[in-house]
C-alpha cells in the first residue's frame, strides 16, 4: 500500500484490519466492537488532559512577555561575545521548552522575540532561521514535552520518569547547538557580529526577572518525580503559576489571557500531532522576510 501510495494512516489501519478479521474467521462484529472501545480508551485517558495543560503554560508565557524575559536575560549575559545573540536565543528556546513542551510552540514564539533583534544586529538569515528552527526541537526534549507524554501513555510508562530522562540529553543538545554556533560564526564573522556589552547591574536585574519561571519549571519536574502531585496536577498548578506570573508582572492582560485561552484550544491538536524542524524553518524563513 505504501509502494502505490496509500496514505500511512489508511494503509496501516487497512492491513491492521484486515489481519484482525483474518484472526477472528471474519468477525466483523468482533472488528466493530474492538474499534470503538480502543478509540474510545485511547482518547478518554485522563492523563492526555496534560497536553493541553503544558501548551497553557506556554501561551501563558507568551503573552505575558516572559518569552521576551528569557531572551534578554541570555542576550545581557552572552550577547556581546561573536554569535552571542543566537547563543542566546537557543539558550531562551531551551528555558521556554521548559514551560511549554511543544517544538512549534517554542520555534514560533522565539521566533517573533529573537528574529527581529538577530535581524537588526546583522545576523544572517540562514543562522538566524536554522538557529530557532533547530533551537525549537528542544521544546519536545527538555520536559515537560507533549510527545513524551504520548508516548508514556502509549507505552504505559511513568511520565515522571520520561521526564526526568530526558533533562541530560536536553541540556547536551543545548550545549551542543551553542557550540555549532561558535564554530559557524568562527568560520564567519559576518555571519554573527557580535553586540554591546551589558553593564552587571542590568545583567543581575535581567536573571532576577526570569527567577519565577525557573520555579514554576522546578515545581513541575520536582513535583511530578516526588510524588507530590501526579503530573495532571503538577500541569495545573504549573499553568496557573504561569498565569499567575504573567498577570503580576504586567504582561498579561484580559485581552491576552482570551487569546492565550482560545489559542490553546485551537492549537492543541496540532502540537500534539508534532512538528518536524523543516517546516519551522519555513515559517521562520517568513517571519524574518517580514
Amino acid at each position: 500500500m505504501l509502494v502505490v501510495r496509500v496514505h500511512i494512516a489508511l494503509a496501516m489501519f487497512i492491513t491492521g484490519a484486515g489481519i484482525y478479521l483474518v484472526m477472528n474467521q471474519g468477525e466483523t462484529g468482533a472488528l466493530l466492537y474492538t474499534l470503538n472501545n480502543l478509540v474510545y480508551a485511547r482518547a478518554s485517558n485522563y492523563d492526555l488532559a496534560v497536553i493541553p495543560l503544558f501548551i497553557l503554560m506556554g501561551q501563558f508565557a507568551t503573552h505575558g512577555g516572559l518569552s521576551k524575559a528569557l531572551f534578554h536575560a541570555a542576550g545581557t549575559m552572552i550577547g556581546h561575545w561573536r554569535g552571542g545573540l543566537a547563543m542566546a536565543a537557543t539558550a531562551a528556546c531551551a528555558a521556554f521548552g521548559a514551560i511549554c513542551g511543544s517544538s512549534l510552540a517554542t520555534a514560533a514564539t522565539m521566533g517573533q522575540v529573537a528574529l527581529p533583534e538577530l535581524k537588526a544586529h546583522g545576523y544572517s538569515g540562514k543562522l538566524a532561521t536554522a538557529t530557532l528552527a533547530a533551537s525549537g526541537t528542544l521544546g519536545v526534549m527538555i520536559p515537560p514535552s507533549v510527545p513524551l507524554v504520548i508516548y508514556a501513555v502509549l507505552t504505559q510508562e511513568s511520565i515522571g520518569k520520561l521526564f526526568m530522562a530526558a533533562v541530560i540529553p536536553g541540556v547536551i543538545a543545548a550545549l551542543g547547538y551553542l557550540l555549532v554556533i561558535a564554530i559557524l560564526v568562527r568560520r564567519d564573522p559576518s555571519a554573527g557580529p557580535a553586540g554591546r556589552r551589558v553593564p552587571w547591574g542590568e545583567r543581575l536585574r535581567a536573571q532576577i526577572n526570569i527567577i519565577p519561571v525557573l520555579l514554576v519549571f522546578l515545581v513541575v519536574i520536582v513535583g511530578i518525580y516526588a510524588g507530590w502531585a501526579n503530573p495532571t496536577e503538577a500541569a495545573s498548578i504549573g499553568a496557573a503559576a504561569c498565569g499567575i506570573l504573567a498577570v503580576l508582572t504586567g504582561g498579561l492582560r484580559l485581552t491576552g489571557f482570551v487569546k492565550s485561552i482560545y489559542q490553546n484550544v485551537q492549537k492543541a491538536p496540532s502540537f500534539m500531532a508534532g512538528m518536524d524542524s523543516t517546516d519551522a524553518q519555513g515559517i521562520l524563513k517568513r517571519q524574518y522576510i517580514h
